[in-house]
């Protein structure tokens, strides 16, 4: 095999290097001479019996080491040639045939499927993947948090503090104040940092999952989805419409294919994209209309869109509207905590200069010129530090955190009950939407279509009855089906049953064709050449063919789509025996008769029709007959409805929620499958709930607007239609969502206040318009997104309340105390340990309170805040009144944490044996609180307090329990209650 080459000398890598080539060749060559096989006969083949290779010797002196035969060509030209669109460069490569010779890709075949190749083609040519900036790293996180201005000021009094604590009383003694400040500090700051670094992953994490889409290419032989990141150099992708373009390359075959630019270039006009005059593909670019197949000649960083993508990042610090508004809110409450810690510094910097203050031993502090500065300054140090720790607790960091833990949770969650929020903003907004407008196929029904009926002509023609189907009709039907098409029929050597690809109607009419009709696919489109296609799009609801066989003097056009269309082109039929029939009025009006009932048996109709004309005088981009056509036959593709469906759509209108289905079938069609899915009930009047897409756009703005309510089922919709619905409800001042799958839906997803795109069916451009993707196509995931976010807001709101009930108590018992008494009874050291309670861990323990059933009872509006109490001063000895007060302030929030929980019902006990980690987290903080007390009363500055005494104090606390019961007992005024404004969606 080799000839005129020595290799019994040399490198031995070398040598092993060019046996290896040998192998690989040998194997890849004979799998594509067995699939060439393939293609050409339907059967099972036998492979051959050997495979002759010619081998050339590899001078070692003219070729490195990394050297590879099919890999000879310049990476960063071939990656230009497209990004440039260069002709010049297309051409010096012989063409796009000619350069998929150069990348070993076979046009049928495509690459080979085994890891040596795959691996060989990302060695040299990269994988199909961004380089992303690094993650911020945990320190980061602490860095951030220790920017607060308040903790900066509180470090530097407790440095302060050590330095005059300490020459005041020597390090043994005087370190506690300033040391116990620090280690709240540090530890605030810690758990605020690990909590924002874990949920900065997670974020990351849901942007890596959004980013990983499907596509399809040709391996070996078929068809097969794979993950974007697993496309390699030489590829062939199988575009249609919605598909983003996932790399750069080249368009090899197709028909009528568009593509949407503006992601690249910023114009809005549509490309045509074909072999003779533009057959450059972008990656992040999307498919418009037609469809086709591409060859990928560079792929990740050397993409233009590589090139993009790696100056752009996500932002993962995205604030939603409700965390914008909870920061005004927090605004506000810092600056009343900041007049507050002014007012009793003011006090407190009188009450000593005036020297109505004491130190231990009785003596007056402050005593004119006689006092010393080292005591003056550790005055002062004190003083300051006692304001600063108010504005600490007073300002409620809490609240971003809660929206962040509570959204994060829900996200988490969600997640595992297949649904992937792409925009944080959507998971608050949905918990108030009053409107969910939804597609049919695939998210109300299963999406899995089977044909259960047929009609030629007037007859109905029973399953795989062949020998009733005259021999010229079933030609026809299988060239109309076969051709007419961009699914494919793909039969393996090692199965018996062939596989077929494509949407779900395609599948089913194709698998109809195949197993009912004895249609042979790959033979068909052999012996017949596609003159033109019109590819199927949601405005023309059809798609036709114009087709002429091998040697033939005749074409003839294939339509195919929704029935009523189909029919209305027609001017005659085929009978059982194979005969043309004139159709006149009463004959149409029968067909039209047979297609409602179809349509009321919940099956979407689709019609067939030929027309047969010279092949004499063509000249080429020859446009369809679209009259005078031959009605060929009538198909009922049945779509089941979703298990769980009715009950879902019974759950959001209980809910309060209204249920619109808008879809592009038929009437009859729509209103069937509207029944079944409960939207409608058969008894009642159906008139105003139930119009066509045409009747709503040639309302008047003033009839929409009445009739906007009562309409729940649009059929024969087009995208338009969808899109002025949408924008009809919101201007009533109805908060939105809409489902969508298709590029048709993408304006109403993006004028939607909340778009949810389907993750199975739905294509790419309607996913990148969507807020939130359902993984599984299903309804009753929908139901999943309102019920959490609904969750989110009620989490919210009990947070709130506790929050706002510590700072309340803070402030009060504090500014009271200076101000009568000159001193603060709540130390910093103390302080900081509520503000740790309230601010994290009270956040963490509400924000995971799962929904409830009570949830989906509501309706979507009138969220309010109810009031909050007030606590009680104890008064004992001095020291043991300070620490009554402090141990009673911290219990009355753990008891209060309980009827957080439960706004409005008042058994605040229902469901908590389920949120395993409230009552953990309960009991960890009274643990914390008893050593606190009992074992750290020189760092925490307590006493130690006796039976009676923790009886006293839990005693109070629990009083929150019978006042809050009694207090639901009243009825409360929207006027007087707390109230979130209506949230409106941004603009996309």
């Amino acid at each position: 095999m080799f000839v005129g080459k020595d290799f019994s000398v040399g490198k031995p890598h070398k040598r092993l290097k060019l046996a290896f080539r040998a192998i690989y060749f040998i194997v890849s060559l004979s799998k594509k001479a067995i699939f060439k096989n393939t293609q050409i006969l339907t059967s099972v083949m036998h492979s051959p019996p050997y495979v002759a290779i010619d081998i050339q010797p590899i001078d070692s002196d003219d070729h490195d080491d990394n050297h590879a035969p099919f890999l000879d060509i310049d990476q960063k030209a071939l990656s230009d040639l497209v990004k440039e669109k260069s002709f010049d460069g297309l051409y010096r490569y012989g063409g796009v045939k000619e350069i998929t010779s150069i990348l070993e890709t076979d046009e049928k075949v495509g690459i080979s499927g085994n890891g040596i190749d795959i691996k060989l083609r990302i060695d040299v040519f990269g994988s199909n993947t961004y380089k992303k900036p690094a993650a911020k790293t945990f320190l980061s996180f602490v860095f951030e948090a220790f920017k607060d201005t308040t903790i900066i000021i509180l470090l530097v009094c407790a440095v302060l503090s050590l330095g005059f604590e300490i020459k005041q009383d020597g390090p043994k003694e005087g370190w506690y104040d300033g040391g116990s400040i620090i280690v709240a500090v540090v530890l605030v700051v810690a758990i605020s940092a690990i909590s924002n670094f874990k949920q900065s992953r997670q974020f990351e994490k849901l942007s890596d999952e959004s980013s990983d889409i499907k596509v399809e290419v040709v391996r070996d032989g078929r068809r097969q989805p794979i993950s974007i990141f697993e496309v390699v150099v030489g590829e062939i992708v199988c575009l249609k419409i919605g598909d983003q373009i996932p790399a750069d390359g080249l368009f090899l075959d197709g028909h009528s294919l568009k593509v949407d630019e503006s992601s690249m270039t910023g114009e809005s006009d549509h490309v045509e994209i074909n072999v003779a005059k533009n057959p450059f593909l972008l990656s992040g670019t999307k498919v418009t209309d037609g469809y086709g197949r591409m060859l990928v000649t560079s792929v990740g960083m050397n993409t233009a869109w590589g090139n993009m993508m790696s100056l752009i990042t996500r932002n993962l610090d995205e604030l939603t509207p409700l965390q914008v508004r909870l920061n005004k809110l927090t605004s506000y409450i810092g600056k009343v905590g900041l007049l507050v810690a002014f007012l009793v510094l003011v006090v407190l910097l009188i009450r000593y200069l005036t020297g109505r203050t004491e130190d231990e031993n009785g003596h007056r502090e402050f005593n004119g010129s006689k006092t010393k500065a080292d005591d003056i300054m550790s005055a002062m140090v004190r003083i300051i530090t006692a304001a600063v720790t108010i504005v600490v607790v007073a300002i409620p960091e809490g609240l971003p955190l809660a929206v962040t833990l509570t959204l994060a949770f829900s996200m988490k969650r969600m997640m595992a009950n297949n649904v992937m929020v792409r925009k944080l903003s959507a998971c608050e907004t949905m918990g108030s939407a009053t409107t969910i407008c939804t597609d049919k196929t695939g998210t109300l029904t299963l999406n899995k279509m089977k044909v259960t009926e047929f009609w030629l002509g007037k007859d109905i023609i029973k399953e795989r009855a062949l020998t009733e189907i005259a021999p010229n009709i079933l030609e026809l039907l299988q060239e109309g089906v076969g051709l007419n098409t961009i699914g494919e029929v793909y039969r393996p050597i090692s199965a018996s049953l062939p596989e077929i690809s494509g949407s779900p109607t395609e599948s089913a009419i194709l698998s109809w064709a195949v197993f009912d009709l004895a249609t042979d696919i790959v033979e068909l489109k052999q012996v017949h050449e596609i003159l033109h296609v019109e590819a199927f799009n949601s405005e023309k609801k059809r798609s036709g063919v114009l087709v002429k066989r091998n040697g033939g003097k005749t074409v003839h056009t294939h339509w195919k789509g929704a029935a009523e269309m189909i029919l209305a082109m027609c001017s005659n039929y085929y009978v059982r025996s194979g005969m043309i029939a004139a159709m006149n009025d009463v004959e149409r009006m029968q067909f039209g008769g047979i297609i409602k009932d179809m349509a009321a048996k919940s099956l979407r109709c689709i019609a067939f029709a030929h027309k047969t004309t010279a092949a004499e005088g063509l000249q080429g981009n020859e446009k369809l007959e679209e009259t005078g056509l031959t009605l060929l036959g009538l198909v009922g593709l049945k779509d089941p409805c979703r298990p769980g469906v009715r009950a879902a759509v019974k759950s959001c209108r209980d809910a309060g929620v209204n249920i619109k289905m808008i879809t592009g079938d038929n009437i009859f069609t729509a209103k069937a499958i509207a029944i079944e899915c409960g939207i409608l009930e058969p008894t009642e009047d159906l008139v105003d709930a139930v119009v066509e897409g045409v009747t709503f756009r040639n309302y008047s703005r003033e009839e929409r607007m009445v009739k906007i309510d009562s309409i729940r089922v649009m059929a024969r919709s087009s995208p338009f239609d969808k899109l002025l619905m949408v924008q009809c409800l919101k201007q009533k001042g109805h908060v939105v969502a809409v489902t969508g799958d298709g590029t048709n839906d993408t304006p109403a997803l993006k004028e939607a206040d909340i778009g949810l795109s389907m993750g199975i069916q739905g294509t790419e451009v309607a996913k990148e318009s969507s807020d939130i993707i359902i993984l599984d196509d299903n309804f009753t995931s929908v139901v999943t997104v309102l019920r959490w976010g609904r969750c989110v807001y009620n989490n919210i709101q009990k947070f709130i309340q506790f929050q706002l009930t510590v700072n309340v108590a803070a402030l009060a018992i504090n500014f009271v105390a200076a101000s009568s008494s000159g001193e603060v009874p709540l130390t910093a050291v103390q302080l900081l340990w509520v503000n740790l309670i309230m601010d994290t861990l009270g956040a963490l323990a509400l924000a995971t309170e799962q929904p409830t059933n009570d949830l989906m009872t509501k309706p979507p509006v009138g969220r309010t805040e109810p009031l909050f109490k007030g606590s009680s001063i104890f008064g004992v000895s001095e020291r043991v009144k300070d620490t009554l007060i402090f141990n009673s302030f911290v219990l009355c929030q753990v008891f209060n944490e309980f009827n957080a929980r439960k706004l409005e019902k008042k058994n605040i006990f229902k469901g908590i044996l389920k949120n395993k980690l409230f009552l953990g987290i309960i009991g960890m903080t009274v643990v914390f609180q008893v050593i606190m007390v009992e074992f750290l009363q020189r760092f925490a500055n307590t006493e130690r307090l006796n039976w009676g005494q923790w009886g006293s104090c839990i005693g109070i606390a629990a009083l929150s329990w019978p006042i809050g019961w009694l207090v639901k007992f009243i009825p409360v005024s929207s006027k007087q209650c707390l109230t979130f404004p209506k949230y409106k969606a941004p603009a996309p």
